[in-house]
């Protein structure tokens, strides 16, 4: 189920709310008690990027090892430092 965010044009409060797909949308505000809410579009979804051509450090795998004797290696060859000033 997915959070959405909603907005009171009447008080601007705003509060995200965890809801069925197929529920209706609220439509009363909590603060100012008037129908007065309208939903925000675009929040509550996260991007996930999966599959070659992203940096081997954004997520780390299932065999990744981790601790300070970890040995950091990209399939491109590098140290693993996508985005460090030092490569």
């Amino acid at each position: 189920m997915p959070t959405y965010g909603y907005v009171c044009t009447e008080c601007g409060h705003e509060f995200e709310e965890f809801q069925s797909i197929s529920a209706d949308p609220l439509k009363t505000c909590p603060e100012c008690k008037k129908e007065t809410l309208r939903r925000r579009i675009g929040t509550g979804a996260g991007v996930i990027f999966k599959g070659g051509g992203f940096y081997c450090t954004d997520y780390k795998g299932k065999n990744a090892s981790s601790g300070p004797t970890a040995k950091k290696s990209c399939s491109c060859g590098c140290s693993g430092n996508h985005g460090s000033k030092s490569e």
